[in-house]
C-alpha cells in the first residue's frame, strides 16, 4: 500500500508526470492559500469518487459507466462547493469558477476509470490519497515560486495580529510580475518538471 501511495504521488504525479489538471494549476496557483485550498478540495472529491466508483463498479452497466462516474464526481463537487460557501466564502470567491469545474477535472475521471473501476475499495482509497496529495504538493510548489517571484511575498495562515503575509526584502518592492500571469505559471511548471526529471535520471544512473 505504501509503495502504491508513493508511486501515485511521485512517479504518477498528476501535473509533473501525467500533465493533467493544468488548467487549475495555472489559474489558482497565484498564492499558496489558493493552491492548498484547491488541492484539498480536489483530494476530497477524488477520494469520495474513488470510494463510490469502486463500490458500485459491479452494478453500473458498461454503456453508462462514464455518465455514472460524472454524476458521482459532480455530487462530491457540489458538497465541496457548499462547504466552502458556508465556512470559507473568501476562499470560495478566490477560487471562483474552478471549484465547480472540479467535476470535469481529468485527474478525477481518469482515476475513477483507470483505477477505481478495476480495484477494491481499500486500494482505490490509497491511490486517491496519493493522487490528491501529489496534486496538492505540485500546486503548493508552483504557488510558492509564483508568489515568491511574482509578488515578493509568502502567504501563510493569519494568527493573531500576524496577517499571514511574509514580505521578502527586495522582491516585495520589485517583483517579477510575469510570474503572476499564466505565462509565468508555464515557466514554473516547466522548470519544476525539468528539475524532477533530472533528479530521476540521476537516481537511475547511480
Amino acid at each position: 500500500m505504501l509503495k502504491l501511495f508513493n508511486k501515485s504521488i511521485l512517479k504518477e504525479n498528476p501535473i509533473f508526470v501525467m500533465a493533467l489538471g493544468l488548467c487549475p494549476a495555472l489559474a489558482v496557483s497565484t498564492t499558496i492559500e489558493n493552491a492548498l485550498g484547491m488541492g484539498i478540495c480536489t483530494l476530497f472529491v477524488l477520494l469520495g469518487a474513488n470510494i463510490f466508483v469502486s463500490l458500485l463498479k459491479d452494478f453500473i452497466p458498461s454503456k453508462v459507466r462514464i455518465p455514472a462516474y460524472i454524476v458521482v464526481i459532480a455530487t462530491f463537487t457540489a458538497i465541496v462547493e457548499m462547504i466552502l460557501q458556508a465556512f470559507s466564502p473568501e476562499l470560495y470567491q478566490n477560487l471562483g469558477v474552478f471549484v465547480p469545474l472540479i467535476a470535469v477535472n481529468c485527474i478525477i475521471l481518469g482515476s475513477a476509470e483507470a483505477f477505481a473501476n478495476k480495484n477494491k475499495v481499500g486500494t482505490s482509497i490509497v491511490y486517491a490519497l496519493g493522487q490528491g496529495a501529489g496534486f496538492t504538493l505540485a500546486l503548493f510548489m508552483i504557488a510558492f515560486l509564483r508568489e515568491l517571484l511574482g509578488t515578493g511575498t509568502v502567504t501563510l495562515l493569519a494568527i493573531g495580529t500576524f496577517d499571514g503575509v511574509i514580505r521578502i526584502p527586495g522582491l516585495a518592492s520589485a517583483p517579477i510580475r510575469m510570474f503572476g500571469l499564466a505565462a509565468g505559471a508555464f515557466f514554473v511548471i516547466a522548470f519544476l518538471q525539468a528539475f524532477l526529471n533530472w533528479q530521476t535520471m540521476r537516481k537511475k544512473e547511480k
